[in-house]
């Protein structure tokens, strides 16, 4: 039995690897949140000074500290390349798929839990956040591994609070009060909803709550010594002020998270979309309902919605739905299948003609082009469909659900065409690679009311802003940054001067300097929207 289950983990952790890591750094890195995540880890680097993350050099604080420190390891281990930006999202999106495997396990058996594994990792959002250098993936994982082990502790050796209170400081260290505020939440909502009040007192462990201040508390008491405005923006500004109110510009209708759970989920969504059938069959059921009920409660209420926010769902979701596939192979009739392809091909049909029409629906990308990517998703997940359908008129349930893997494996295969697509259109690469030919020592790369976040760590130099601060604001207020934000006045006053300066405009501003009659305006090149443009005539320059 130990034998078959190293091997059901290993073959998952297999596939999820090949998966997550092909063609990982094939394509540039993406604008914005790419260019950001890659760019503090790497400031870090350079100022040496791992306890203040900076953003083009000035501070930045809307995230803690662990996911620049494990990028900032990637880079040393790998060079500052793309595979290395992507390289943490990618093995905890592997760590995330073993943690639901174990949990999955352990609660329903071997099978079960292979299942949930891999219905997690070809879960299209699943797998989508993986290939990108986002915060979210470790979130999501440190909160799967809190989880599991405040299950595991509840139901045997206390020592699994470790794990517990573990994952808890892994996703404060990473995201703030909801690394610890969302498994609490859970776990309290688990003891009301089963009145088992013994579970606070066993929940509170020593050693655990040992192990959460020592991976939280150092950081924290130290970017707080050396940064007194730490506290207020980052705790009150963006914990609190950022969930109630419209501060940061993100908000979205409470309805916002339901078409991305449905979507987020294919081919699986119809295999957990009735969870509240087996509620009353296991305490433990009960836990992965209010799991994900409670967090998608969370982000649906707050003010700030973004697609990503709802990822530490998906593991209660994919126990869920794995549980009940090994349920469905039990028993000798196919009729409980029907439900589920019947939904299924609703939902993924309804997603195919999304896929195939949103072309021609959007005027920002060539249609052409855009089709490569939408057609073939939409065919990997309508073939496995129509095997898995074929399958059932046979009455062959292994063949059912080795359909629907393998159409949700293709698809996933489909899918990273669309990092390469978006890559080419959504990145600084080309615009810095343009500038790097043409600098010299002393010239200042300007940004014209706008900014590229990939500008400065593809360049490996600060930006000087005209006319925007954006996310930037909080720290171009502290010190003096007057040489690094300026006016359109001084940018005319500048450009005028003897000093050399490479700008990137936007298309539609560059068209407003030439009808302003902005003289020595040197197009060095275009890539995608972005206008370089040179005060100084030089060979190559039109």
């Amino acid at each position: 039995m130990q034998k078959n289950r190293f091997r059901a983990l290993a073959l998952l952790v297999l596939i999820s690897s090949f998966l997550f890591f092909l063609f990982l750094g094939n394509h540039p890195l993406l604008e914005p949140d790419e260019g950001r995540y890659s760019e503090i880890p790497r400031e870090m680097i350079e100022r040496g000074d791992f306890i203040t993350p900076t953003l083009n050099y000035v501070k930045y604080f809307e995230k803690p500290v662990l996911h620049y420190w494990l990028t900032a390891l990637s880079f040393k281990l790998f060079g500052y390349t793309e595979f290395a930006s992507r390289f943490w999202p990618a093995l905890l999106g592997v760590l995330g798929t073993a943690v639901t495997y174990g949990l999955a396990s352990f609660l329903f058996g071997t099978r079960a839990g292979f299942f949930s594994g891999l219905i997690l990792a070809t879960s299209w959002i699943y797998f989508a956040i993986a290939q990108i250098n986002i915060i979210d993936m470790g979130v999501s994982v440190f909160i799967t591994m809190a989880l599991a082990g405040f299950l595991l502790g509840s139901a045997g050796n206390r020592r699994h609070l470790l794990l517990f209170y573990g994952g808890m400081g892994l996703a404060t260290l990473s995201k703030g009060l909801i690394g610890i505020v969302l498994p609490c939440a859970v776990a309290g909502a688990w003891i009301l909803a089963t009145r088992d009040w013994k579970l606070i007192r066993r929940t509170l462990y020593g050693w655990g709550i040992l192990l959460f201040f020592g991976l939280t508390l150092p950081w924290y008491i130290a970017v707080c010594l050396k940064n007194p405005e730490f506290f207020h923006f980052f705790f009150i500004r963006e914990h609190f002020l950022r969930y109630t109110t419209k501060i940061h510009g993100r908000y979205e209708p409470a309805w916002f998270f339901i078409p991305i759970l449905l979507a987020g989920g294919l081919p699986w969504t119809a295999f957990w979309l009735r969870p509240l059938a087996g509620l009353r069959e296991s305490r433990e059921k009960l836990f992965l309902f209010l799991w994900f009920a409670v967090i998608f409660s969370f982000f649906s209420f707050s003010s700030s919605k973004l697609i990503p926010y709802i990822l530490p769902v998906f593991p209660a979701l994919s126990i869920l739905a794995g549980e009940k596939i090994d349920r469905y192979l039990k028993r000798p009739d196919l009729e409980p299948f029907k439900f589920e392809l019947v939904l299924s091909s609703i939902l993924i049909g309804l997603f195919s003609t999304a896929l195939v029409a949103y072309p021609f629906l959007q005027d920002r990308f060539p249609v052409a082009v855009l089709l490569r990517v939408t057609v073939p998703l939409a065919t990997a997940l309508l073939l496995g469909l129509l095997c898995a359908w074929s399958f059932w008129l046979k009455r062959r349930p292994r063949s059912v659900v080795i359909s629907l893997f393998m159409g949700a494996f293709f698809a996933c295969l489909a899918l990273k065409s669309g990092f390469t697509f978006y890559g080419s259109f959504l990145s600084a690469r080309q615009t810095a690679e343009i500038i790097e030919k043409a600098r010299q020592p002393g010239d200042l790369i300007v940004s014209y009311e706008d900014y590229d976040q990939g500008i400065p760590f593809y360049l490996k130099t600060r930006v000087v802003l005209v006319n925007w601060k954006g996310e930037l604001e909080f720290g171009s207020g502290i010190g003096d940054q007057s040489d690094w934000f300026i006016s359109g006045e001084r940018f005319m006053d500048l450009w005028k001067s003897n000093r050399h300066m490479i700008v990137i405009f936007r298309e539609n501003r560059y068209r407003d300097m030439l009808a302003k009659g902005v003289a020595n305006m040197h197009v060095l090149g275009r890539a995608n929207d972005s206008v370089v443009v040179t005060n100084r005539l030089e060979e190559g320059a039109q």
